[in-house]
């Protein structure tokens, strides 16, 4: 897994956090317009990841609202507990996925 793996997954999750939102607007009554379209994005983008990863992906989007964030300053983003040091280089190199030992979600780096 690389640097495509990470941003498709980063995209997928905006696309579904862009349609989430989209459809909390129509339940208040108001209409959208490219929430179809964006549904389309995100069955095509879908289909480009590995199964087992997005299977991982949509586990965690059932139970936390970001199941992918980033870590900054060794931090993770979901929790704010810091990463051990162990994983910090080789995130960095963006050459696999990791997961936060405290809260699970996948991360990737931004420093």
């Amino acid at each position: 897994m690389g640097h495509k793996d990470l941003d498709s997954l980063v995209s997928l999750q905006d696309l579904d956090l862009m349609i989430e939102e989209a459809e909390d607007v129509e339940k208040l009554g108001f209409s959208i317009t490219g929430c179809s379209e964006l549904k389309v994005a995100r069955k095509e983008l879908s289909e480009k990841i590995s199964k087992p990863l997005l299977y991982r992906y949509e586990r965690l989007r059932g139970k936390l609202k970001r199941a992918i964030v980033p870590v900054k300053n060794d931090i993770c983003l979901g929790c704010f507990l810091r990463q051990p040091t162990s994983i910090g280089a080789q995130g960095r190199e963006g050459n696999d996925i990791f997961t936060c030992e405290n809260c699970g979600r996948m991360l990737y780096w931004l420093d």
